[in-house]
């Protein structure tokens, strides 16, 4: 079911009208793709806090001023693997970096100078999808 400014999860009541508005598009877009609600709902409120932390001034009152999202936009409606949602996040280091991959996941979904930048990013990941985090030391190759 998609949303809008006046019908919207519970667990949105409380927030920034900014934020609100953006983990609203976020859902949207991700139920589109076939994300359960379930699951949906708490990944769109991860990334539209990282977004509203990560935001400057200017993209975020381009956003203010960008149309409110509606229960009839269109998204992309190009289809997610559903199979990776239940799958494991992995950190691990390649290349200088510290990354966050989804396991079977086709790329990395972040990278990070830390070890500990990379594993709260993979918690918050794997809270959202009920999964497990599974951390390789420096020196370790992940396994697909």
């Amino acid at each position: 079911m998609p949303w809008d400014l006046k019908d919207y999860p519970s667990s949105f009541k409380n927030m920034d009208p900014l934020l609100k508005k953006k983990a609203i598009e976020i859902a949207n877009a991700l139920v589109s793709e076939d994300y359960p609600e379930d699951k949906a709902i708490p990944i769109a409120i991860s990334q539209a806090k990282k977004w509203l932390g990560e935001a400057t001034d200017t993209e975020k009152a381009a956003f203010k001023k960008e149309a409110d999202p509606e229960k009839t936009d269109k998204h992309s409606g190009k289809k997610i693997n559903t199979d990776l949602l239940d799958n494991d996040v992995l950190v691990y280091y390649q290349e200088n970096r510290w990354h966050v991959q989804t396991k079977q996941a086709e790329k990395a979904a972040d990278s990070f100078d830390t070890k500990e930048q990379a594993m709260k990013r993979a918690k918050e990941i794997a809270g959202n999808k009920e999964s497990k985090v599974i951390a390789y030391k420096k020196d370790e190759k992940p396994t697909s």
